[in-house]
């Protein structure tokens, strides 16, 4: 229990000391490296534990890339992919090449579309057709120029690239750069289970099916391996019989895999491509070119609700690069994305000589920033033209996103709207705090070097907050 000083209001720095002394005593993680900070609505630091002081901050970052790409775009940019044609329209031909320039939206993937992978597709198809085209004397390319042509950020481990939350980037991108693979253990003990992925089974990828049935009553045990460089997946699972698993799993060259698949929906929906499908990094003089069809994605500020709540990494890996294109043009990188997040977040008054990123998702183990750092940025992010879409787009604590099942029967509810982290021996959490007092504190705790089991270390996040939540202002 909380000592008799932490209920005075407002609590001192001596009795918010003492309450984290107290928790880290008494539970199971105090091998680990641990560091806070607390700001009121003026955003005076309250309480600072080690807040100055370099922490991996593992989804955190997601923090910075949202307030840059807001500041940067505002709410309302969208992303224009547009199909271009190189010749002409002949009796329901088109005599030339037909090019797909990659915009960086990376929402071409059913979300915001009921779910409808082929939506954009759909409605490309659609706008070929309006325009007379029946079939493509030519080839399908999909034009690559807007980002370079380095598919990883650094300091990406090697363990997280066969899987949906590793995957590359390209200013392409369609399903979000994955298969979606669906594992059925119909068969018997022994034998091995089917499977079948979206984009209809593609013949873009080769599995090698290894997996195995086991009896009624064991566990599973997952195995999932794409060989660097290829499109070739191993699958090496074991799962009981009537075991049913689905995996989004990372696949090589995304604008090819764009390209391919839309080839093959055109041919289905009746518009075929003579000359094959390719990809090219070099600028075009567009608008020598005819415009034959346009997709606008959702603004950012709609864009930014799944990426946050749902931590999408590859949204943030977009982001980064578009924001370097946005000011640099064609060919933009990962390093250029950072130095704009830098330079955005440095705008807000935070002290960039202590923010070190090698990427906009924060998946990278060689990004290091301070607590302190995001309180401020929080803070400063109240004041921010962009505030409520900035607000609405993060997890809510019981309610979705990566926050739905944390602080479940606490008080805290849904009054904490933040952004978890995790990666080996990392564990953050930063965010907003509704108190009981109806005061709001920005709040980041930071936990790195922890051998402990996770669910530890969020023991101890949650009690903070709940303490904090209980006794600030009362």
């Amino acid at each position: 229990m909380p000592s008799v000083h932490a209920r005075q209001a407002p609590l001192s720095s001596d009795a918010l000391n003492e309450r984290f002394t107290e928790l880290i005593d008494q539970g199971y993680a105090g091998e680990a490296f641990w560091g806070i900070s607390v700001r009121d609505e003026e955003g005076n630091e309250l309480f600072s534990k080690n807040g100055n002081k370099l922490f991996r901050p593992a989804s955190n970052v997601k923090l910075f890339t949202s307030a840059a790409v807001l500041n940067r775009f505002g709410v309302d940019y969208t992303f224009k992919t547009i199909v271009y044609g190189a010749g002409a329209l002949k009796d329901g031909v088109w005599m030339g090449d037909i090019i797909i320039r990659g915009a960086g939206d990376p929402s071409i993937n059913g979300v915001g579309y009921d779910d409808d992978r082929w939506y954009v597709f759909k409605q490309f198809v659609h706008q070929l057709k309006k325009a007379g085209i029946q079939s493509v004397e030519g080839k399908l390319i999909a034009n690559l120029s807007l980002f370079d042509d380095r598919y990883y950020p650094k300091g990406w481990d090697v363990d997280d690239l066969s899987f949906y939350y590793g995957v590359q980037t390209s200013p392409l991108s369609f399903n979000s750069n994955t298969v979606d693979l669906i594992v059925e253990a119909n068969g018997e003990v022994g034998e091995v289970p089917d499977i079948r992925w979206f984009p209809d089974n593609t013949d873009y990828v080769t599995f090698i099916n290894e997996q195995q049935i086991t009896g009624p009553g064991t566990g599973y045990e997952e195995y999932y391996h794409r060989n660097l460089g290829t499109n070739t997946i191993n699958l090496g699972s074991t799962m009981p019989v009537g075991y049913v698993e689905k995996e989004s799993l990372s696949i090589h060259d995304p604008g090819l895999f764009f390209v391919d698949s839309f080839a093959k929906f055109l041919s289905k929906n009746g518009i075929s491509v003579s000359d094959g499908i390719g990809t090219n990094y070099s600028e075009r003089d567009w608008q020598s070119l005819q415009t034959l069809a346009v997709h606008t994605s959702a603004p950012v500020s709609e864009l930014l609700i799944w990426a946050n709540k749902e931590s999408d990494n590859l949204y943030f890996e977009m982001f980064t690069k578009a924001m370097a294109a946005f000011q640099k043009g064609s060919g933009a990188s990962t390093e250029q994305g950072i130095q704009m997040i830098k330079a955005e977040v440095a705008s807000l008054g935070l002290d960039t000589s202590l923010v070190h990123l090698q990427d906009g998702s924060g998946l990278s183990g060689g990004n290091l920033t301070t607590p302190s750092n995001f309180t401020l940025l929080l803070s400063e992010m109240t004041h921010h033209p962009s505030f409520s879409a900035f607000y609405k787009s993060l997890p809510v604590s019981q309610m979705d996103g990566t926050l739905a099942w944390r602080f479940k029967r606490s008080e805290v509810g849904n009054r904490f709207s933040g952004k978890t982290g995790f990666m080996g021996g990392v564990r953050t959490l930063s965010g907003y705090l509704d108190t009981a007092s109806g005061k709001r504190l920005a709040v980041s705790i930071m936990t790195n070097n922890f051998v402990s089991e996770l669910k530890e270390v969020d023991r101890i996040h949650e009690q903070w907050i709940e303490y904090l939540y209980t006794y600030y202002g009362n």
